[in-house]
């Protein structure tokens, strides 16, 4: 008689004390990025956040709406229909909604079914983003959207581009604390040996994640020597990492040249801002930011960012999306081992693993 196997039990979502991975549900219970401010329009915009279907437009005032991309009466995608002023039209039969979601309409009916409505999700624009909150809507608090003034600081010149990637968001924000994998992913433009050797300092406070280096006397990397025109000095280099939000990871970077040349600063800044909002377990929307506080409105500077940035962050997306493929296709589980240098992504890993699991009502 064969061997019978048995069947590997689902692991429980949340254990306590654990760790999220790529299957922990994300945190709801935040402000995400919906999109960028030049998106959203009179045009209806579709896209899928946290597993919602969302149909994005503005009012005649220019306030962004945020709607689920489903009509309530035969689920006929809203994104679909048409705006009339301010009152989204579904395209299957007429039925007429406000901003807030309520339904003024219904064509075929003599009265208006005053209990039709749809679900809006809170939505504020903040600079270049338009940020949502998907969860509880009661606990929707502006105040708790991640500052981001350098975005539209004139002080500040910004690069951006964005990636629609096949990950999740824990592995992003993961890749992003883990600072010693920079000189043999990105040996050409982020990453210098002497920079992943460096001491490391990290703290966890109010369920955020920093990280501070410092790394003196030892060449800049290509990404931030090359528009300040200094590959050729010895810098002192300093780095504050967060991780900010679910929502977002930002890098407050500074370059000292102790011995400027004639007429040149002798600081320069970067602050490198990421921002990721899951589709779905496994996909996820990522903005990113590089922005300067020197070399303001110089186009070579600009060029030269945005395609060293993009390089970086296309090795990154590569690298993830190569992860989640092995972690997901293959039936064998294996448990990955760490060490010292990880953890600020296991503190990380941690903070959305309690907040997931008290969001679903289990033990964090």
């Amino acid at each position: 008689m064969p061997a019978v196997i048995p069947l590997r039990r689902a692991e429980p979502a949340f254990d306590a004390g654990g760790f999220a991975n790529h299957a922990t549900p994300a945190v709801r219970n935040c402000w995400y990025v919906a999109g960028r401010s030049t998106e959203i329009s009179r045009e209806l915009m579709r896209r899928k956040l946290l597993g919602v279907d969302v149909a994005l437009y503005r009012t005649l005032a220019g306030d962004p709406v945020a709607v689920r991309n489903r009509c309530p009466h035969r689920s006929f995608p809203l994104a679909k229909g048409k705006l009339d002023g301010d009152i989204l039209v579904c395209g299957y039969h007429g039925m007429q909604f406000d901003p807030s979601g309520q339904c003024v309409n219904m064509p075929s009916m003599p009265t208006t079914p005053t209990h039709a409505s749809v679900r809006t999700y809170p939505c504020v624009e903040r600079g270049p983003l338009v940020w949502i909150w998907m969860g509880n809507p009661d606990l929707a608090d502006p105040a708790l959207i991640p500052d981001t003034h350098w975005l539209s600081d004139p002080g500040w010149a910004s690069v951006t581009g964005d990636f629609h990637m096949k990950s999740d968001y824990v592995s992003m924000h993961e890749n992003l604390l883990d600072q010693t994998h920079f000189p043999f992913l990105h040996p050409g433009t982020v990453g210098t040996p002497e920079y992943a050797r460096s001491k490391l300092d990290v703290r966890e406070e109010d369920d955020r994640v920093i990280i501070h280096r410092a790394l003196r006397n030892s060449p800049p990397p290509g990404i931030y020597g090359v528009p300040a025109g200094i590959m050729h000095k010895q810098v002192d280099r300093y780095s504050d990492s967060q991780f900010a939000s679910p929502a977002m990871h930002v890098a407050f970077a500074r370059i000292v040249d102790p011995e400027p040349d004639e007429g040149r600063p002798s600081q320069y800044r970067f602050t490198i801002t990421h921002l990721i909002t899951p589709e779905s377990e496994g996909a996820i929307h990522y903005w990113w930011f590089n922005s300067r506080d020197f070399k303001l409105g110089d186009a070579e500077a600009d060029t030269f960012l945005k395609a060293a940035s993009e390089q970086a962050y296309l090795e990154d997306v590569d690298a993830l999306e190569a992860i989640l493929d092995v972690v997901t296709s293959e039936d064998e589980p294996q448990f990955d081992l760490n060490f010292a240098p990880d953890k600020p992504g296991l503190l990380m890993r941690r903070i959305l693993h309690r907040r997931a699991a008290g969001e679903a009502g289990y033990p964090a």
